[in-house]
């Protein structure tokens, strides 16, 4: 059986892309797939990586002869991947961040790779995330933030992924805030289901829970698991 690679991509930054990549790989775990994450660039302290190994029940030291791989690029500033580079004088190169996925690829049979942002974010003046993506041939899940504003930022979203031929998995909407109007966050799905056509794979709820939360995804999963299993 031959599986697929997932694109995790956001309409925005800090809208819970780490989450769901941690959760995604945590279901495909326990389906019997043999999968890996990445995170090609990670600006700031903070190492998203680890946050996908604990979500995983992972050790690191189990993995730790592909932590490098699982993030081929780390800047301190937490900021756009192209000023971080810029900061710290380095270049961010495309063919070092493919070579990584396809090294990982010969022992996993499934890499969930969690972009660094929005999908259009400029890795320098003249490379976007979206074109490594695009030359990989990676399917996408796009997680939108469920709030004011994700409208607009998820058909913009869409619309670039169209353009360029991406394959769209689905949206998965992810409720950002207790204090957000119900209404809202039950229009969004409705809305962009309608307008768009692309399928809405599931909402997953404002909790620190991890447990409901990963319950939660389960049916997210499901939808998604006749996709990696090709």
């Amino acid at each position: 059986m031959k599986t697929q690679s997932i694109f995790i991509a956001g309409t925005d930054t800090g809208i819970g892309k780490t989450i769901v990549t941690g959760l995604m790989a945590e279901f495909f775990l326990r389906c019997g797939y043999k999968i890996i994450t990445q995170k090609w660039i990670q600006t700031g302290i903070d190492s998203d990586i680890d946050e996908h190994i604990r979500l995983m029940k992972k050790n690191r030291k189990n993995l730790i002869q592909h932590v490098s791989l699982m993030c081929p690029y780390h800047f301190q500033f937490p900021s756009s991947p192209h000023l971080a580079a810029s900061i710290e004088k380095r270049t961010i190169s495309k063919e070092k961040i493919k070579q990584s996925f396809w090294t990982l690829k010969k022992d996993f049979e499934s890499i969930l790779v969690e972009a660094t942002g929005g999908i259009l974010v400029p890795l320098s003046g003249s490379l976007f995330m979206i074109d490594i993506v695009k030359e990989l041939s990676l399917p996408v899940v796009l997680v939108a933030g469920n709030k004011l504003g994700t409208i607009n930022h998820t058909l913009l979203s869409i619309e670039a992924l169209k353009k360029r031929k991406i394959r769209i998995l689905g949206i998965i909407f992810n409720n950002l805030e207790k204090k957000t109007d119900l209404r809202i966050l039950e229009d969004n799905p409705v809305i962009l289901n309608k307008i768009t056509g692309e399928k809405i794979l599931g909402v997953l709820p404002w909790t620190k829970d991890i447990n409901l939360l990963y319950r939660k995804f389960i049916p997210i999963g499901n939808k998604l698991d006749k996709h990696i299993s090709q």
